[in-house]
């Protein structure tokens, strides 16, 4: 019943966003664009990382191989089925390096994830240069700016959905043991390894699929570009500020952090992004648990005021 109510808002919900690009102006629509790409990269990094507890610093990686796979059959496949390989291409790469890589766990999966980008970024570099003769791609017909912001929704919508489902499934009750207490998960008869490759690879999907949808808004791609270590790093802080252990924490998060960061710009372009950092610590320090955990305190504060009122 739960997730079915879930569901049904978050249908609800993407049918109001997609009717945005008929109510706003060009440059409204691109922030809306920009904070719904990122509201589905901090909800499907939440959905594995949330959960197990694990910091993955990869998702400039996926993000980057996305984008890449509509670089690259710019022309020869149609827009969908490239939004669709980019998401298959990085959920099928982080299978493979979580299989080597996700029996560790904090600052040393932290450090090999975001090496991950580096060394992906680096490959492509090196192929590009060696084998095509270039740096980066021109694209040179990309579609409208409307078909691009319902792709996005479409895939945000799909992680945020994918992210109830996991949820409330015998896979997302596995993820809270692992992160709980991984040694005690597995004697209850938890497969731990199978669990966590999993759920790495379906988060890595929407992140690769991410990167393929909003690829078209580049006109030149290159590695620094859509392997911007940024991406990650804001991905991270999105979700951590909202509340990495919910789904509506880092949505909200999402909607505030891409505001905050577009009047920051504008209104003091040169130190925009100290007073970021400054804030970004002073939540970090004195609101650890995000704002999802701030909601929690109102609402236990509520219910003891209404228990000492009627006792």
């Amino acid at each position: 019943m739960r997730l079915r109510n879930a569901m049904l808002a978050v249908l609800t919900v993407g049918i109001a966003l997609a009717a945005l690009p008929w109510l706003l102006s060009d440059f409204l629509l691109a922030l809306a664009l920009s904070c719904i790409m990122y509201a589905g990269l901090a909800v499907s990094w939440a959905l594995f990382c949330g959960a197990t507890n694990y910091l993955s610093l990869a998702t400039a990686a996926f993000f980057g191989l996305g984008a890449y796979v509509t670089a690259w059959g710019a022309g020869a496949l149609p827009y969908g089925l490239s939004v669709l390989a980019g998401g298959m291409l990085a959920a099928a790469f982080a299978a493979l390096i979580g299989a080597a890589v996700l029996h560790l766990r904090g600052a040393y999966f932290a450090v090999i994830t975001f090496g991950l980008g580096e060394l992906v970024r680096h490959a492509i570099t090196y192929y590009e240069k060696a084998y095509e003769g270039t740096v980066g791609r021109i694209i040179a017909e990309a579609p409208e700016t409307t078909t691009v912001y319902w792709t996005v929704l479409l895939v945000s919508a799909g992680a945020v959905a994918t992210a109830f489902a996991v949820r409330e499934s015998r896979l997302g009750l596995a993820l809270r043991g692992i992160g709980s207490d991984e040694e005690r998960a597995q004697t209850l008869g938890v497969n731990a390894r199978r669990s966590k490759v999993l759920a790495f690879a379906l988060s890595a999907f929407f992140a690769g699929a991410l990167g393929a949808a909003m690829a078209v808004r580049w006109t030149y791609i290159d590695p620094p570009t859509v392997f911007n270590p940024f991406i990650g790093f804001q991905t991270v802080l999105i979700a951590m500020v909202g509340g990495a252990h919910t789904i509506i924490g880092p949505i909200a998060s999402a909607v505030v952090f891409s505001l905050l960061t577009e009047f920051l710009r504008l209104q003091f372009p040169y130190l925009f992004l100290t007073l970021l950092g400054l804030l970004l610590i002073l939540l970090v320090l004195y609101l650890p648990g995000g704002l999802a955990s701030l909601i929690e305190r109102w609402r236990i504060g509520d219910r003891w005021r209404w228990r000492r009122g009627n006792a």
